[in-house]
């Protein structure tokens, strides 16, 4: 850091700095709620600082060729009120408030009186400068031009002309300076305002983008896991009912079926709302499904009735993390539709093949037996969206649809060199 940084800091750190700031902070909330007051400060400042004297009487005589504030109290009013009144109207009319004063000073001076309340014709100037538009501020150049004008021809008398071109540029100069300085940092300011707006409100877009996105990631997994775990065991119940009188041993297996995938299925909820829960410490993280986990959800599906042949071709364990979750999950959904609407007795073919770039996924299944076919489930219909949101992931589509022969037959395809990060 700087030693320029360092003081900066130093400085808006300092108590008397924060006071300051918090003071001009509940200025500019006052000025935004009354606007008036401080145009009516402004106008009293000034006549105090500036009117105030020439108003008290003076001792002596003057043989100056000017009158400096040898006039009845009445007059000096009436001068003092057209220079110092028309700042009240400084910032709603900046221009004609300018014209004003610069009227009232050519007005003073060709009469040749001097008053200390001239200085209003300063803060004018600041004031057209702040507060006017820029393509009218070369209006007010003439009448400043006869204003000066006016001035050497009065003072040239007394003061050299040279010496009074040095004050009137300077002063000029300096609240011409004054005036674009305080507007390019309001500009600033309000560009920082703007842009922090606009960054708070990117942000809170993004914030609800992210939870958008991971409740449609949830409600994903929520669907494949409990639709899944749920077939099952409406299958495996309704099953052991019938083989509850016929064969006792039947129906204890399905029990304990319906156990285990109970079981397995509230670990996988677990597994994945824990992270979601806010803990002490990190939560307790499992790896998310892969293609190693076929044979165990294809041995679960074989417990609820229907056969299932799994055939696989390639190199499948090297695949990505995030490929092969997608393609456990069109699995998993595949072969939950197909005990869903084909029952118990149907004949189910899984394969999966590695091919260059490609991975296929082909679940096939040979429709109900015996036209033993299970009612569906109110409100079904998002489990081939979900299957196509995952494949288009990876660039990939899904196609599901009646096969030739009967039964029914779900075909994708990811895109293994697009894969994302």
């Amino acid at each position: 850091m700087s030693s320029e940084d360092s003081a900066a800091g130093a400085l808006i750190g300092h108590p008397v700095a924060a006071r300051l700031f918090q003071a001009g902070r509940r200025l500019r909330e006052l000025d935004a709620r009354r606007p008036w007051l401080l145009d009516t400060a402004v106008v009293l400042l000034v006549f105090l600082v500036t009117c105030t004297t020439d108003l008290l009487p003076r001792h002596g005589h003057d043989d100056s060729p000017l009158i400096i504030t040898d006039r009845p109290v009445a007059q000096t009013l009436a001068l003092q009120a057209a220079l110092v009144l028309p700042l009240w109207w400084r910032r709603r009319a900046p221009l004609a408030a300018f014209s004003a004063v610069l009227a009232a000073l050519l007005v003073e001076w060709a009469a040749g009186i001097i008053l200390r309340a001239d200085a209003a014709v300063l803060v004018a100037i600041y004031s057209l400068v702040l507060h006017g538009r820029l393509r009218r501020l070369p209006w007010a150049v003439p009448g400043l031009a006869v204003a000066v004008t006016v001035v050497l021809v009065r003072l040239s008398g007394v003061v050299r002309v040279w010496d009074v071109l040095f004050f009137v540029a300077n002063v000029g100069t300096a609240a011409v300076a004054l005036g674009f300085a305080v507007r390019i940092r309001r500009a600033q300011l309000a560009v920082l305002r703007e842009r922090a707006v606009r960054l708070e409100v990117e942000r809170d877009q993004r914030s609800r983008l992210a939870a958008a996105t991971e409740r449609t990631r949830v409600a994903r997994e929520m669907h494949d896991i409990l639709g899944h775990s749920l077939s099952v065991i409406i299958t495996l119940a309704d099953g052991g009912k019938y083989a509850a009188d016929l064969d006792p041993e039947r129906g204890k297996e399905a029990l304990r079926l319906i156990g285990d995938t109970g079981r397995t299925s509230l670990a996988e909820l677990r597994r994945m709302l824990g992270p979601l829960r806010e803990q002490n410490g990190e939560p307790a993280l499992s790896p998310q499904p892969g293609v190693a986990d076929l044979d165990p959800l294809c041995r679960q599906i074989r417990s609820a009735g229907p056969q299932v042949e799994y055939q696989s071709a390639g190199v499948l364990d090297t695949l990505d993390r995030g490929v092969q979750l997608a393609a456990y999950r069109i699995v998993q959904e595949a072969l939950t539709n197909a005990l869903k609407h084909a029952g118990p007795r149907t004949r189910i073919r899984l394969s999966l093949r590695r091919q260059d770039n490609e991975l296929r996924i082909s679940v096939r299944d040979t429709g109900p037996g015996d036209g033993d076919r299970p009612e569906p489930a109110a409100g079904e219909g998002h489990g081939v969206l979900g299957m196509r949101e995952r494949a288009a992931i990876y660039g990939g589509t899904v196609t599901a649809g009646p096969a030739p022969d009967g039964g029914w037959v779900v075909d994708a395809g990811l895109d293994l060199e697009n894969a994302p990060a």
